[in-house]
């Protein structure tokens, strides 16, 4: 089982949005959280230590993670999906750029 991690600034609509789009996706378990201070659910170092792959929302989220949890990364793939935050929990535009963005790196159906 592959442990796939999420992240946005907020933790409120797009890695939501992620978690949930691809939570039956055989051969991984998902997670989501936020960079914010304040997101739902933050980003933590045991998070980030049972992910095997990231995915960031923004180029940004990408410098926050390492610059804040350099230590807690050790090499691991950080795909940033180039989502700008413009959309609602499960846009079904959200859920099509996710389905074309993250699908080519999860183990095949």
């Amino acid at each position: 089982m592959k442990h796939i991690l999420f992240i946005c600034s907020q933790n409120r609509l797009r890695s939501p949005t992620a978690e949930q789009t691809f939570a039956s996706w055989p051969g991984i378990e998902v997670d989501s959280a936020g960079l914010n201070n304040d997101a739902e659910q933050p980003v933590t170092p045991e998070l980030l230590e049972w992910a095997e792959l990231i995915f960031v929302m923004e180029k940004a989220h990408r410098h926050r993670l390492s610059s804040n949890f350099r230590q807690y990364l050790n090499g691991k793939r950080i795909i940033c999906l180039d989502i700008p935050d413009e959309y609602d929990y499960m846009d079904p535009e959200l859920v099509k750029l996710l389905k074309a963005k993250v699908t080519p790196h999860l183990p095949r159906m």
